[in-house]
C-alpha cells in the first residue's frame, strides 16, 4: 500500500474533520466527560484496530485520547490509516448518539 500524496491527504483530512497531520502522521484528540468514558472509548478504537491489524499509537490523558495513525511499513500516511480514522469517527458519532 503506497504513502498518499500531498492532494490526496488533503482530500481525506476534509472528510476527516478533527484530524491533522502531525509528526507525519494523521492525529486527533477526543475529549469526554470522564476517564472511565475515555476508557471504554479507547477500548472499541482497541477492538477495531485489532480486527483491521492496524494499531494507532495512544495517549491518554485523564479524559483526552489522543490517536495518531501512521503506516511503518510504508513509512508515510496511507489509506490504511484513513480508513482506521473514518472508522474510529463512527465509534465516536455511535456514542454520541446513545448519550
Amino acid at each position: 500500500m503506497a504513502k498518499l500524496t500531498q492532494g490526496e491527504l488533503d482530500q481525506a483530512l476534509r472528510d476527516l474533520p478533527g484530524w491533522s497531520v502531525k509528526n507525519g502522521m494523521i492525529v486527533r484528540t477526543y475529549r469526554h466527560d470522564s476517564f472511565p468514558e475515555a476508557i471504554v472509548f479507547v477500548s472499541a478504537v482497541a477492538q477495531l484496530a485489532e480486527q483491521m491489524n492496524h494499531h494507532p499509537d495512544v495517549d491518554i490523558r485523564y479524559s483526552d485520547v489522543t490517536l495518531a495513525l501512521v503506516t511503518h511499513d510504508q513509512g508515510g500516511i496511507t489509506r490504511k490509516d484513513v480508513s482506521l480514522a473514518a472508522r474510529i469517527e463512527g465509534i465516536r458519532k455511535k456514542a454520541e448518539a446513545h448519550a
